[in-house]
Parts: structure tokens; C-alpha cells; sequence
């Protein structure tokens, strides 16, 4: 079953049960999946699928800082339902241990021994991770071990 499928029927369970919030986000997420079809003039995949729900993770997670600072708590709250309903969507993220070991890795598999050879190793632990490591951890990581 594709992500699309997936959230459809999702969204349609919620829908039944009367989760409206629940129901409300995966409508938006199934908006935009589908936007992104049209502007493709193709399906798209689900790696593709991944890239947007974490765009809009993104999204809200900014927000819920915003409306904290703001001290708009009921909004701050709307938005972290949402954040944690589009993260059970994907991929499980690896722990900082694993992605640590996979820079180590791909530091001595690309024989990187300066920070200007940050590049090939990112892309390297990136190819390795796919879509459940953190880039961000990844680049501090690597910029630690080539300093």
C-alpha cells in the first residue's frame, strides 16, 4: 500500500471514529500529496511522499515554537497533534549513536581527512542512512570528526 492509500484510508477511519483534528490534518496532507501529482503531471513516490510530510513537520513545528513564545498555548497544542500525527508517517529516525557510527564509516570508506571533504562524506552517510537519518546530526557529527 502506497503512502497516498495509506493516509486515505487513515483519514477516512478517523473520519468514522470521529477524530476530527486527525481527520482535518490528513485531509491537508492528502491535499498537498496530491498537489504535488499534478505538478508532476505523474504519481509520485514514495520517497517524494516522505520529503513533503517532513516539509510539513517542519512546518508546524515552527509554528509551535511561535505560538509558545506568543503564548498562544491552545494553538501551540493544535499544531503538536498535528507534528505527531505526520511523524507516525515516517520513516523511524536513527539514533544518534547509529548515525555517528555511519559517519565514522563513511569517513573511512571516502578516506576524508579534511572538513573541505564534507561533501562526498555527507553524501556518502546519506546514501547509507536513506530516509531515516537525521542530516542535521549527520553534518555536526562529520564536521566534528574532520575539525
Amino acid at each position: 500500500m502506497n503512502f497516498i492509500n495509506k493516509i486515505k484510508a487513515d483519514m477516512y477511519s478517523a473520519m468514522k471514529d470521529g477524530v476530527k483534528y486527525k481527520s482535518t490534518i490528513l485531509r491537508s496532507t492528502l491535499a498537498k500529496l496530491k498537489d504535488a501529482e499534478i505538478n508532476n503531471k505523474k504519481p509520485i513516490s514514495d520517497k517524494q511522499c516522505i520529503l513533503i510530510i517532513k516539509t510539513m513537520i517542519k512546518q508546524r513545528k515552527e509554528s509551535f515554537n511561535l505560538y509558545l513564545k506568543g503564548d498562544r498555548e491552545d494553538l501551540a497544542n493544535i499544531e503538536k497533534k498535528e507534528y505527531e500525527i505526520l511523524e507516525s508517517y515516517i520513516p523511524e529516525i536513527m539514533s544518534e549513536n547509529e548515525i555517528k557510527n555511519i559517519v565514522i564509516d563513511a569517513i573511512k570508506d571516502s578516506n576524508a581527512t579534511k572538513i573541505n571533504e564534507m561533501g562526498k562524506v555527507m553524501s556518502l552517510v546519506m546514501k547509507i542512512g536513506g530516509d531515516q537519518i537525521d542530516g542535521k546530526i549527520a553534518n555536526k557529527f562529520v564536521r566534528e570528526l574532520l575539525s
